[in-house]
């Protein structure tokens, strides 16, 4: 742990659109830089492996897909622990299910981390396919800019890098995972 602060890319890039916190995490890994530091975790679909992150930090902010079919495909949402935990959160995925359960424990433990999840409304999450739909896409600027503004909320200052990492480049490498590129981030 170098910080007090993490962001954890959830999802599961061999499901379309479901992968989306994670190539969120992925690219604002690669095209900011992060001041006091920020912890950015590949956190995939580990659910109930999770637990142990929000015991360890103080914020834990976790981008991720909500399947919630009351709302536009694209739609960007912030919720907090406590209103996923009352609301028992949208569970259309294993991983959504997981998260949730996740939190009402940990909400029990002596520590619990602030917890906030910044979701995106996905069009696609069966298709087998590291990519995103059009329609996400086209909210993609969106959700990365919620996302860095939660981390400002949490007082650290995100300043992007002159040079920028493309969603498509970074789909690529979750796609055609390899030595020089890494699995994941």
């Amino acid at each position: 742990m170098n910080a007090n602060v993490a962001l954890i890319g959830s999802g599961n890039a061999f499901f379309m659109d479901e992968g989306i916190g994670l190539y969120a995490g992925k690219y604002l890994k690669e095209n900011f830089t992060y001041e006091p530091a920020l912890d950015i975790i590949d956190g995939g679909t580990l659910g109930f492996g999770l637990m142990p992150l929000l015991q360890e930090y103080e914020v834990v902010i976790i981008a991720n897909t909500s399947s919630d079919d009351s709302q536009a495909v694209g739609t960007v949402t912030v919720l907090s622990g406590e209103e996923l935990i009352a609301n028992q959160g949208i569970k259309k995925t294993a991983n959504e299910v997981e998260i949730t359960e996740m939190l009402q424990i940990c909400s029990m433990a002596n520590h619990c981390a602030s917890t906030t999840m910044i979701s995106i409304v996905p069009e696609d999450i069966i298709s087998v396919c590291v990519d995103v739909t059009p329609a996400v896409r086209a909210h993609w600027e969106r959700y990365i800019d919620v996302i860095v503004e939660e981390l400002t909320k949490c007082g650290i200052t995100v300043t992007q890098k002159s040079d920028v990492m493309s969603l498509d480049e970074i789909l690529e490498q979750f796609a055609n995972p390899s030595i020089e590129h890494g699995k994941g981030f």
